[in-house]
């Protein structure tokens, strides 16, 4: 797969870029359109199936949650054309994650069940049960890998390898912790427990902007709050279950695996989990889930830049 080339031409686009799930155009116009596919991936490797509906959900509800934090960081989100498309502006990308964790759960709980017990710098305490809730939430970030896997780096390292000034460091951190209490408060409200999540951030020239998505199932994890006990796996509202389902079968992206077979009922039980996230974090009714087509979609490229 060419990442650089897009289904679409049109003298419009200046750049194209393809990622996991998001199919995203840099318009001559200066904006940014992301247009949310109903791929899905896991352990940064795209399954082979969509789930169909699943690209409208999440970039409504990211959105959603956008809309409802932009008193704590300006967002790069303008407007929604389409349920499954999104407009706003196009800025330069901190080339890092910042991963927030309030519990022991996802990648910081296999870490920890393989005896490690620094996590990016992080010194955690012996123990710790699975799915407990840590002291306080801890920012573990990974840099943000155009191909592969992501990697774990500590803020000594971010500091030291001149990703960001230590001004900068600090100001992100806050921001991202804002945000995830925004998110647990939120997700309590609806009776549920926002348990990790990551953000991602830009510079709209000397703006930071909050970019991507927010307190999605693609990038949170999250359980229902009265299923929420240490040492208990939780039902969780994430994708943290198609993870859960590889790892059963064999597959967590290491080479010579073989990604399992995706019957009619597992792309139809995960769109179930994300259609129930919507109307559990929301309180409103799914979009239509209809997914926009080249044709619709060069349409709206050409409105947006005329």
């Amino acid at each position: 797969m060419n990442l650089n080339e897009s289904h679409i031409e049109s003298p419009f686009i200046r750049q194209f870029y393809r990622g996991k799930v998001r199919d995203v155009y840099f318009l001559t116009n200066g904006k940014l359109l992301i247009h949310a596919s109903d791929r899905i991936s896991a352990f940064d490797v795209i399954l082979p199936k969509t789930i169909p509906g699943k690209g409208a959900l999440l970039n409504s509800l990211a959105a959603y949650f956008l809309n409802h934090c932009k008193d704590i960081c300006p967002i790069w989100l303008e407007s929604l054309p389409e349920s499954d498309v999104s407009v706003g502006k196009a800025c330069v990308p901190i080339p890092i994650e910042m991963v927030v964790r309030g519990h022991l759960a996802g990648h910081a709980l296999r870490t920890y069940q393989s005896g490690e017990r620094n996590l990016c710098g992080i010194a955690l305490p012996e123990g710790l049960m699975p799915y407990q809730a840590f002291p306080s939430p801890i920012i573990t970030p990974t840099t943000k890998a155009k191909e592969g896997h992501d990697q774990d780096i500590s803020a000594d390292d971010i500091l030291r390898q001149g990703i960001l000034p230590p001004h900068q460091w600090t100001h992100i951190s806050n921001i991202s912790l804002q945000l995830f209490q925004r998110g647990q408060e939120m997700a309590l409200k609806q009776g549920l427990v926002l348990m990790d999540t990551k953000y991602e951030f830009g510079w709209d020239g000397d703006t930071l902007m909050l970019m991507d998505e927010i307190h999605t199932p693609d990038s949170s994890r999250y359980a229902y709050a009265d299923d929420l006990v240490p040492g208990k796996p939780p039902r969780q509202l994430s994708k943290e279950f198609v993870r859960e389902w590889l790892i059963q079968e064999g597959f967590q992206g290491k080479e010579g695996q073989t990604i399992p077979e995706m019957t009619d009922t597992v792309v139809q039980e995960i769109f179930n989990r994300y259609a129930e996230l919507y109307s559990a974090l929301t309180g409103q009714m799914p979009p239509k889930c209809s997914s926009i087509s080249d044709q619709e979609l060069k349409k709206t490229i050409e409105t947006l830049c005329q």
